[in-house]
């Protein structure tokens, strides 16, 4: 390869890359659309926790019900409902991470069956979205 002859040089060689300008206002602009995606993405997340607890919860009153349609009296633990196989596994609360943090309720003095667990919520402390409290669902 042939050197460039001076006749086409335009003056001393200039240094590639960015000045500080730019890249202060390329950071300026990152900063900005993360400021405004971040809540977005940290709401959906509570979001889909808060609906995947409403769903466990519902599967596992409904194998409630039906353990106690079938045998007369509501299960002693949540372990006997899953041994029964009425849910494959307990599931996790999705808020706490934790398969043990379940409250069980027992039944209420004048119901006819009897057992440990009539109900269950969730052992995570706070508020959903909507404002009610994670422990009256």
């Amino acid at each position: 390869m042939k050197p460039l002859a001076p006749e086409y040089m335009d003056g001393p060689p200039r240094a590639r890359g960015f000045t500080l300008i730019e890249l202060i206002v390329v950071m300026a602009i990152v900063a900005l659309l993360a400021s405004i995606a971040a809540p977005r993405y940290f709401n959906s997340l509570q979001k889909s926790k808060e609906t995947a607890l409403r769903s466990s919860l519902s599967t596992m009153r409904d194998a409630l019900d039906q353990y106690a349609a079938d045998k007369g009296r509501y299960p002693d633990s949540l372990e006997e409902l899953a041994t029964a196989r009425y849910i494959r596994e307990i599931p996790e609360d999705p808020l706490t991470g934790s398969r043990e943090a379940w409250v069980v309720l027992a039944p209420p003095p004048d119901a006819v069956a009897t057992g440990q667990v009539y109900d269950v919520r969730s052992g995570a402390a706070g508020r959903a979205s909507d404002g009610r409290l994670f422990a009256d669902w």
